[in-house]
């Protein structure tokens, strides 16, 4: 938090399918591999491209969660179905040790492409959703803390953890992206 990458834009991708893109794709998943996460933002490992990737196969540390199918998506475009919001609890790799109540939209349409530049658009909820709008924002320069609309149900997890806000009172589904 703070690197000016995470507060900028980023730059939409113009080739597809070459080996600078595809290094990039590895190196995502295997950073969001070893720090657990269910998604990434090519800003997060310090390059300024319109690049996510997301994904969570059955996972102890998600036991109720549906599967999110691995994908890459370059240059991703959003839209909202419905205006019905939903609050989630969120972390954040950029944010280590803290989580905050985030409200998102429940239902949305996701549209961008993989990495050789072959179409993507789904139609997700839930979950599924919540990290893909978490992962898009950061290619908008748009960190979690930034969404949360009452700052009491924001802190360390820790503490939130210790005081069973996060797990007991208010019971929402958590992503760590």
């Amino acid at each position: 938090m703070g690197h000016p990458l995470l507060l900028g834009t980023a730059s939409p991708v113009r080739e597809f399918d070459t080996p600078a893109l595809g290094a990039l794709v590895d190196d995502m998943f295997d950073t969001m591999s070893v720090e657990s996460g269910v998604g990434l933002a090519a800003p997060q490992i310090g390059v300024g491209q319109r690049v996510i990737v997301f994904g969570l196969e059955e996972n102890q540390r998600y036991p109720d969660i549906q599967p999110i199918p691995m994908t890459v998506l370059v240059n991703p475009e959003i839209e909202p179905l419905g205006d019905e919001m939903e609050f989630g609890w969120e972390g954040c790799l950029s944010v280590p040790g803290m989580r905050g109540l985030v409200p998102r939209y429940r239902q949305i349409r996701y549209r961008g492409f993989d990495q050789k530049g072959n179409r993507i658009e789904r139609e997700v909820e839930g979950f599924h959703a919540r990290v893909v709008q978490h992962e898009i924002d950061h290619l908008d320069g748009i960190l979690y803390p930034q969404r949360i609309e009452d700052m009491r149900m924001f802190g360390f997890e820790q503490e939130l953890e210790q005081h069973q806000l996060e797990t007991s009172s208010l019971n929402r589904p958590e992503s760590n992206s």
